[in-house]
Parts: structure tokens; sequence; C-alpha cells
């Protein structure tokens, strides 16, 4: 970090004040949509979309600007995304149309990305024993900052009018921009490679389809004309961006480090998790406001309704702190198993205590403790499992499928509300049991993910937030208060001749106990980085299957901050052997290895002495063909090739020739 420190509980302030301002911007609409139709003079629907531009805004930049965040700095692309909120919010309060309002929430959108990357920031900034906390306060941000949108945009509109919501949100937020510069360092912590364009635009565009499709499937019907295309634009789209992610060595989102078995899970509980929260803040205050008339309703006005969200923000600022203890203590893991179980028990209270507002207040805290819990925790164990050159970008993705899954609630909620409704003088309501079939609909979503975390593996790394307790004397001592002591390590794995890169590589850092510290895949360049928790000695594992694996010791010196260090494999990985016949040489015959499915074909002339060389092929079952000199004899047979450096030599005698296809 560069320039002068400040507390750390004045980063920790900062950032978490930035998750409570994208939450704002998010939810100030919502308690007036019923009112702009009016005041722009629209159908509902139309003014629906003053929620899902900025949905679909969010889906496309936050994992862009989480990439470049590890990129070209984390504190620079958090500016920018919080640059663009104030933009949005100028845009729409001084333009006064709904063209113009469109526009600005539009640009709000970028602040999707204000949370993981703040997140990535409390990671490389703080000890690492103050991140547990700083990433559970930062995560409940967002529910704290839409428990308090609801009656704040409430009470800005009866008192200053519609313009003023944009405002105040733009002028919090450019505050915030100025905190940021003076108090959030940047971070050393840097992804080397190209940005991935090609992979940008199809996420983007598959991104917008899906949620597009969700969010309007009820308006235009799900079995529409517009519906069925994005759907499909969906599928090709990730059909194509999926192979072309495994192929790039700087893709925009790596899956095969997503399809890590802790990764790929706590995602697929993301998606879950952001179901079942949504729920409970999107169902409460229009519960709450329905007309007595219904026999359940309480009839509470938009700021009244929305007041009562306050304790839900409450219990998830004190929820904060417990999830740390508990992450700290037992290990993210458990701190998601718990957080999920809450939740479910929070709904079961909510299909139960439906008659009184106090029920209802105390069954959405109950389901908002869980959620903090729970949204603490997917944070900590994705930084645990990706390298931490990357874990804006991990945080991103992470993001955005719950977002997916926050859209998908909002969605069945809107066609469950509508489908299950009831005549009150002469006015048709959502019945009762709309009400309680979210509930249910959300705890089992909260169920399934308790059931899906469970099935997380603990991370063989010490967790990103867990605090180095046993470091030896002579070794790498644990950071102090205050300090980060972290050393990133640069530099590019090269082939035996110190010059020509190798791409795809992995590289392991282990400390002088044998635990990991950290990991990098390298990319089309050949380069990678790590980042070391001190200077002391570390041990350097590099691998790649086309060569054998190298490792060595590496002594990182005190007040090390960055160092380069290159890595050079000695041995190439190939198949060999010799084709004979009769125990005798046989010269410019023709080896070919076919794989599974035609894959990983490769084929050579033996030279005069009968060797071959091969690329050594993935493990797994080959067919390996020599044709004789004379062009029409040749000799097959099944290998099974476990082991790199396999040698398989041919001895034609031994097999019945064919001189063509046998049918």
């Amino acid at each position: 970090m560069t320039g002068r420190k400040y507390p750390d509980w004045v980063v920790i302030t900062t950032l978490a004040c930035g998750g409570v301002v994208v939450s704002l911007e998010k939810t100030a609409v919502v308690p007036l949509l019923p009112e702009y139709p009016r005041i722009f003079g629209l159908s509902s629907d139309d003014v629906s979309w003053m929620v899902t531009i900025t949905l679909l805004t969010a889906a496309v930049a936050t994992p862009i600007v989480s990439r470049l965040a590890d990129m070209y700095g984390k504190r620079r692309m958090l500016l920018l995304a919080m640059a663009m909120m104030v933009a949005g919010s100028l845009t729409a309060a001084v333009g006064g149309t709904f063209a113009w309002a469109l526009v600005g929430r539009g640009l709000q959108g970028f602040g999707g990305a204000v949370i993981p990357v703040g997140i990535s920031i409390l990671r490389d900034a703080l000890p690492q024993r103050k991140i547990a906390a700083a990433v559970s306060l930062m995560s409940a941000s967002f529910g704290i900052g839409s428990a308090l949108g609801l009656p704040l945009a409430g009470l800005i509109y009866e008192r200053l009018g519609w313009r003023a919501t944009f405002w105040v949100v733009g002028v919090i937020a450019a505050l915030l921009i100025v905190a940021v510069v003076v108090f959030v360092p940047e971070s050393r912590v840097r992804s080397p490679g190209r940005f991935d364009y090609q992979g940008a635009f199809l996420l983007s565009g598959a991104m917008t389809a899906l949620l597009l499709a969700i969010t309007k499937g009820g308006v235009w019907g799900w079995t529409s004309d517009q519906v069925l295309g994005l759907l499909a634009a969906t599928a090709v789209l990730l059909g194509l961006w999926f192979p072309l992610e495994l192929r790039k060595g700087q893709p925009l989102v790596d899956l095969r480090t997503s399809a890590r078995r802790p990764v790929l899970l706590t995602n697929v509980a993301a998606v879950l998790v952001g179901f079942s929260m949504y729920a409970n803040m999107l169902i409460t205050t229009q519960q709450l406001q329905l007309s007595p008339e219904t026999g359940y309703g309480f009839g509470f006005s938009v700021l009244v309704a929305g007041l009562t969200m306050i304790p839900s923000g409450l219990a998830m600022v004190a929820a904060a702190p417990l999830s740390a203890r508990v992450t700290n203590t037992f290990g993210a893991k458990t701190t998601l198993v718990a957080g999920c179980a809450i939740m479910a028990a929070g709904y079961l209270c909510r299909m139960v205590l439906v008659h009184t507002a106090t029920g209802i207040i105390i069954g959405a805290v109950i389901v908002s403790v869980g959620t903090a819990i729970a949204m603490a925790a997917m944070p900590t164990i994705i930084m645990s499992n990706v390298p931490l050159t990357d874990t804006a970008a991990a945080n991103g993705v992470n993001t955005l499928l719950r977002s997916v899954g926050t859209s998908t609630c909002s969605a069945a909620a809107a066609t469950i509300l509508a489908s299950i409704t009831m005549v009150a003088g002469e006015r048709v309501f959502p019945a009762l049991d709309a009400f309680r079939l979210i509930f249910a609909l959300a705890g089992f979503a909260a169920l399934a993910a308790t059931g899906i975390a469970c099935l997380i593996p603990r991370s063989t790394r010490r967790e990103s937030t867990h605090p180095q307790l046993h470091a030896a004397p002579g070794r790498h001592q644990p950071p102090q208060a205050g300090s980060k002591q972290e050393v990133m390590v640069a530099g590019a794995l090269l082939a035996a001749d110190g010059r020509t890169a190798v791409p795809g590589g992995i590289v392991t850092a282990l400390d002088e106990d044998g635990e990991p510290v950290d990991w990098d895949r390298a990319g089309d360049d050949g380069r990678y980085a790590v980042v070391l928790p001190g200077s002391g000695r570390y041990l350097l594992v590099a691998t790649q299957r086309q060569w054998r694996p190298v490792s060595g010791i590496l002594t990182v010196p005190g007040g090390a901050e960055v160092a380069r260090h290159d890595i050079s494999f000695s041995e190439r990985l190939v198949l060999t052997g010799q084709v004979r016949h009769n125990r005798r040489p046989v010269g410019g015959a023709l080896v070919s290895l076919v794989g599974p499915e035609n894959r990983n074909t490769a084929a050579v002339r033996a030279d005069r002495r009968g060797n071959y060389e091969l690329e050594l092929p993935r493990p797994g079952t080959y067919v390996l063909t020599v044709v004789e000199p004379d062009g029409i004899t040749t000799h097959t047979r099944r290998v099974l090739l476990p082991a790199p450096g396999t040698v398989i030599d041919v001895e034609l005698g031994n097999e019945s020739p064919t001189t063509g296809l046998r049918i």
C-alpha cells in the first residue's frame, strides 16, 4: 500500500457505507413504483423498467468491473463504479423526464460492483484477524441499505418530491468518493494478463437476455415469443461462451477454478440465498400495506411500512460480529450452514406469524439475521479457494449469481401474487395463501442452500480470514495490528531454453509447514502471480501437463513488497518408444495416436532407428496405430496412458498385421 495509513476502522466504515449506498439506490425507487405512472403519465409496465434497467446494467457491469479491478487496481475500479452511480443520480434528477430517469438508473447499475470489489480491498488492506468482521459488515451492508432505503425513500418523496430521491443518493455517493480517495489504499495485488473482450461481450449478452426473460416473463407471458427467444439467445450465447473461456489463458471467468467443488457449490448456494433473501425484503412491506378489508392486511402507509424494516437492518448489523466469530472459530462453511438454516427457520415463522404486525416483524428479523450470516460467509469461502489475485472477479461472479436469485424471486412472487387472489369490498387482492406459498418457496430455497453448504469441502488453504496463530520463530510472522506484510511474487513459466513461455501451468506456494498459502494458473503468456503472507522461506511447485514438475525454495527478504521470480521447466514430458520387427528397428514407420472421440490426435514418423516421440496427451485410453514403410500394412492396439513419461515400444511381429479396414 502507498500513502498515509489510516486506522482500519476508517477503511472498513468507508467501504461498508459504499455498500449501503449501493443498496439504497437499488431500493429507493421501489416504494415509488405505484407513483411513477402518475408522475410520468405512463403505464405500470413501462415504469417497471426503472428497476429492470438497473438490474440489467449491474449484470453486465459487475463481472467486467470486478475483473478489471483485479487487473488494474481495485480502488481505481471502485471509484469508477461510484462515479457512474453519481452520474446516474444527477442524470435522473436533472433530466426530469422518464427517458432521462431510465438512463440514470442504467448508470446506477454500475454500483453492483462496489460490494465485491470492496470486499476484495478489505482482504488486501486489513490484518488477517480483522478481515472476517469487516467482510461480514460489508456483506450485510446490502441488506442494511435495503432496509433503510424503503422508509427513507418514502420520507424524501413526501417532503421533497421524487427527484430528491436521486439527489440524496448522488450527494452521498459523491461524498463517499472523496472518502475513498482519502482513506482507502490501493492494493498492490494485481492479476497479470489481457482483458477478455470476447468473453465479456458474450457473457453480457447472455446475462442480459436471461434476466430480461426472468423479469419480464410475467408481463409478456412465459410462453411468449419474446421470452422464448430470449431464453434461446441465452442458451446460444452461453454455448459459445463456455468453450471460449476454457480456451482462453486469461478468461473473464476462470471456469476451471469456478468448477472446483467449493467455488461451484458456494455459487449454487448464492442463487438460492439470493432467492430466499429477496422474498423477505419484497413481501414484508406489501403484506403490511394491504387493506384491512383482506382480513390479514394492516393498511400501513409507505413510510410506516418502510419503518418496520429498520429492525431487520439493525439485526443485520448486530449479526455481522457474530458471523465473524463463528467464521474465525469454526470456519466459513459452518457460518454458511448456520446462516441458511436460520433463514429456513425464519420462513417457517413467517408462514405462521401472519396475523399481527409484531409477528411479521419478528419473522422478518429472523430471516434478516440468517441472511447477514450467510452472505458474510460466501465471500470468505470464495476467497479461500481462488487465487488471491482473482478475488474481485470471483466475488463479482458470486454477486451476479445472487442477483439471478433475487430476479427469479421477484418474478416468482409477482406471478404468485397475481394468480392466487381474493375479492374484498369489490376489489381484488392477493390471498393470504399467496404469501404463505412465497414464504414456503423461500424457506425451501434456504433449506436447499443449507444442504448444499454441508457438501462444501473445507479449504486446504488457510481461510483468508483466519489469523496466522502458529508462526514459529524465524519464520514469516503474522501481521501486526494495522499492518499488512503480504508480498506479491510475479513471474513467468518458461521452457528449458529460458525464453519460451509455457502457458496453462499452475504454481502453488506453500509455507515451511507445508500449508498452501496461494496458487495461480498461468495465462497464455506464461505469466503468474501469487501472494505470500510475508517474508520468509516458501516452497513453489510448478506443474504443466507437458512438462515434468519442478519445485524450489524461494526466500523473501524482510521489507519486500513485490518480487520477481521466473520458473523454468527442464524436461518435457513426451510419449516415446521404438518400432521394431523381429527385434530390428523399423525406420520411417508412421505412428499415430487417436484419443476418445477423435480428440488429442497426433502422428509422427519414426526415425531411421525406429524411435518416435509424441506430445504426451492427457491420461486416458487411446488407439496406437503403426503404418509400416510400405504404406499398406498397419498394426493397431489399445493403450492406457495412466501417467506422464510413458514409454511404449512396438514389436510388429507380436500381432497380426492388416492391409486395409477390417469390418
